[in-house]
């Protein structure tokens, strides 16, 4: 295409829109005379007849009719990508959608977003919380929170959250009916509540680690889920062993609700992290990144 013929399309597309030469040019910011000049010059060049004109009015002919038709859906991408660039300037602005598990919206969204969405009147935050880990690009979106264990190496990451662990508990009444686990291979004779994952549809293995040293275990039992608030639930309710987060598990450890087993091992987790596929992220993005991002406490302070 040459120069200045898509600002030729773009004035056509409009007279056809408006019906008016007087209110395409005012749009345009061209006086009546120039724009009915450049009309005339486009349809000598496409060797046809575009708009038909009488004293009163202005309408598309059949040809003009099929050429608004490619040329409309044409300007409205530009215009929308020319819209788009308004996140790249001034205030953010825009929206961000996120995927995310329920643990992550609990812990790092739900603290974090009435003040960062006060702060910021022109973003719009799209959450959709599913255990899956699903392809950003594919799926459409921005930005995932995940655990770091589970962030592929391409990713930009920020960490959103510390370290954390799984620990092994059981309920008072299981352990009252069962004798209690000393070390690992002791699970062997417990009903352990087994963990499967969405992705892969594999079990979660039980590698426990001491002091740097992993010891894998078998284990087995009468359930097996895919639900870590209803493994915690049937945990409670002393259907066996299982695993759970450490900072899901700490109300219920000082409740009596759950005992602690096996205090010395545990498996652990690489922090939260929000991740992202380029480096060419929109300002509403950034701000959103550098207002989740984790912070060491001051061990000064603690």
């Amino acid at each position: 295409m040459k120069r200045g013929e898509l600002d030729d399309l773009v004035a056509y597309a409009t007279i056809a829109r408006t019906r008016s030469f007087t209110r395409a040019a005012a749009e345009l910011g061209l006086s009546p005379s120039a724009l009915s000049h450049t009309m005339r010059g486009l349809e000598t060049r496409l060797g046809v007849r575009l708009l038909a004109r009488t004293t009163r009015s202005v309408a598309p002919t059949p040809a003009g009719e099929r050429l608004l038709r490619s040329v409309e859906s044409a300007v409205e991408e530009v215009e929308a990508g020319l819209a788009a660039m308004g996140e790249w300037r001034g205030d953010p602005s825009g929206t961000i959608r996120i995927t995310t598990s329920q643990f992550a919206a609990h812990t790092v969204l739900a603290p974090a977003l009435p003040k960062f969405l006060l702060e910021n009147p022109k973003i719009t935050v799209e959450v959709s919380v599913d255990s899956r880990l699903v392809d950003l690009v594919r799926e459409g979106f921005d930005a995932g929170i995940r655990w770091g264990n589970n962030v592929d190496q391409d990713m930009v990451a920020v960490r959103v959250g510390p370290n954390t662990s799984l620990i092994v508990v059981g309920s008072p009444d299981y352990l009252e009916r069962n004798p209690r686990p000393q070390i690992p291979t002791d699970l062997d004779q417990h009903n352990c509540i087994v963990y499967r994952l969405i992705t892969g549809g594999g079990l979660f293995p039980w590698k426990l680690e001491r002091d740097g040293k992993e010891m894998r275990t078998r284990i087995g039992g009468q359930l097996i889920l895919d639900d870590p608030d209803l493994a915690a639930s049937l945990m409670m309710a002393g259907a066996g062993l299982g695993l759970i987060l450490e900072q899901k598990a700490s109300p219920h450890l000082l409740a009596g609700r759950l005992v602690r087993v096996l205090d010395e091992w545990c498996i652990p987790f690489q922090g939260l992290h929000l991740y992202y596929p380029s480096r060419q992220v929109t300002p509403a993005l950034r701000a959103l990144t550098d207002a989740l991002k984790w912070k060491a406490p001051d061990p000064e302070q603690a």
